[in-house]
């Protein structure tokens, strides 16, 4: 037992789970701030002290009293354009706030958890199928730590949310403070509980609600492996440091047929074209959301979806020693947690 006492935000998400239980197993004692209202079913069971607060708290640092590490991983995640300022609030005011408390509280190092949302691309949209790029050989772009997309180019209020966020630990660790950035691409695996869109994707799998798929891209992870790049980073991270948390590209289609192989499934044949899933969005968004209807379907995701989300995470493999567990045993994880837990 190490004995290192630490203290974890956004312990009742999916990322946030799997590092609370890789900490406890490495023998780390385990403060978690949840809110009111959060879902507590994926710590359950688990030796944890639970503090009940917001990331906005003024006394934070009365919470954190007594802790050596801090490992902020809450976030408001939503693309939805009507919560621009919540995801404000909660995800830059709050990173704001949490940071000043851990200088108060005298936290030795922070793990501070931004996302790939906030580097950026290196593209812009998709105008061509991925066949038709393929057949002409054009280079995809692919991200390391040191690009940044410039914010205004963005997509989405969420994923500037994340940059100004990440900016604050920047800030903080230019003042002194240790603090070392991870940036995460797409986990999968279990505990996802709410599901993330990725967990959403697996899910509708499942369901045999997916007929057709879009021409997309990813970086994917096995959340368990997000989970170590956490630790490795407050273990070995240098301060002022970011990290990409990634591991394979993959198109949609790829993930979709080793899903096949995998449940026995058939993955759908078809693609669709950006067009109806964007108008779809907009009149979601814009006009049933005016009647009091709930929308299914985000703009901001949809435009997202346009983009090559590729990213290099060599960095991590190479100076944290980050794991590189095959996709297929992530979706496997994802698989059959879903089921276990009567998902799907």
């Amino acid at each position: 037992m190490n004995g290192t006492r630490v203290f974890v935000t956004g312990g009742t998400g999916f990322v946030g789970a799997n590092l609370v239980r890789l900490l406890l197993q490495e023998g780390y004692t385990v403060k978690a701030l949840v809110r009111p209202n959060s879902r507590l079913d994926n710590l359950q069971g688990l030796d944890v002290e639970l503090v009940q607060g917001s990331l906005t708290d003024r006394n934070l640092d009365q919470a954190m009293a007594g802790c050596q590490g801090l490992f902020h991983v809450a976030a408001h995640y939503s693309l939805w354009q009507k919560d621009q300022a919540a995801l404000h609030q909660d995800n830059v005011l709050g990173t704001r706030n949490v940071l000043a408390a851990a200088q108060t509280a005298g936290i030795e190092r922070t793990v501070y958890t931004s996302s790939v949302a906030a580097i950026g691309v290196k593209q812009g949209a998709i105008r061509e199928t991925f066949a038709e790029r393929l057949r002409r050989r054009i280079p995809l772009g692919i991200a390391d730590e040191t690009y940044q997309s410039p914010v205004e180019k963005l997509i989405g209020a969420y994923k500037q949310s994340k940059y100004w966020a990440e900016q604050e630990a920047v800030n903080a660790a230019q003042s002194g403070q240790n603090i070392v950035i991870v940036n995460p691409s797409t986990p999968i695996g279990a505990w996802d509980i709410k599901p993330t869109p990725t967990g959403d994707i697996v899910l509708r799998f499942l369901r045999r609600q997916m007929p057709f798929y879009l021409h997309t891209g990813l970086n994917f992870i096995h959340v368990q492996d997000v989970a170590w790049g956490h630790l490795l980073a407050y273990q070995k991270g240098t301060t002022g440091d970011r990290y990409i948390l990634g591991h394979q590209n993959m198109t949609l289609k790829q993930l979709l047929d080793q899903l096949e192989q995998i449940t026995g499934l058939s993955a759908p044949s078809r693609s669709i074209p950006a067009w109806i899933p964007l108008t779809v969005a907009w009149i979601d968004e814009t006009l049933l959301a005016k009647l009091g209807k709930t929308p299914s379907v985000p703009i901001d995701g949809v435009r997202m979806a346009g983009q090559l989300m590729y990213y290099d995470a060599s960095k991590a493999v190479q100076e944290l020693g980050l794991p590189q567990t095959p996709i297929v045993d992530a979706l496997k994880d994802a698989v059959e947690w879903f089921i276990t837990k009567g998902y799907a």
